[in-house]
């Protein structure tokens, strides 16, 4: 599925490059590998290739930006009148789907509800982390810096 080189999406942790495949012995048998380097914190995930299709993904096609930007100037919030608990549970679920569309929901989300209201810390942190995933992408699809994606999304929230 993917190549040396390739760019790739690991769930919760971004956007990565195919280091290289390997094939190493475990319990026995030998399992192949996609060894992964995390863009943003230079992290190596080794992602067995059998079961990649799990969480490892391409990067969103470039005539799917605009309906992640639509999520984001959307002004509905998806998860209203959950407890806090039960948001962020939920929210979480939603990051480690991988989906693009789902992080740039949890990101919408959190950003209407701290117009009412202070977030708690673990939702200051999940909102930065969301952030985090949606600029890192973004800016790789459009080919423009991050700085760019991130004034945008600023714009939007404005």
């Amino acid at each position: 599925m993917f190549s040396e080189g390739d760019l790739a999406v690991y769930p919760a942790h971004g956007v990565g490059v195919i280091k290289k495949i390997e094939t190493q012995s475990v319990g026995g048998a030998d399992s192949t590998f996609y060894v992964l380097e995390i863009i943003s914190s230079k992290m190596r995930i080794m992602v067995p290739t059998t079961s990649a299709s799990g969480g490892l993904r391409a990067l969103v096609p470039q005539d799917q930006v605009e309906e992640v930007i639509s999520i984001l100037e959307d002004r509905t919030i998806g998860l209203e009148g959950l407890t806090w608990n039960r948001r962020y549970r939920e929210y979480m679920e939603k990051i480690k789907s991988g989906s693009l569309f789902e992080v740039a929901a949890v990101l919408r989300d959190l950003f209407l509800l701290s117009i009412d209201k202070d977030l708690s810390y673990g939702e200051k942190k999940m909102f930065d982390t969301a952030k985090n995933l949606l600029v890192t992408e973004l800016s790789l699809v459009q080919r423009v810096d991050e700085s760019a994606v991130t004034q945008r999304i600023e714009r939007i929230f404005s």
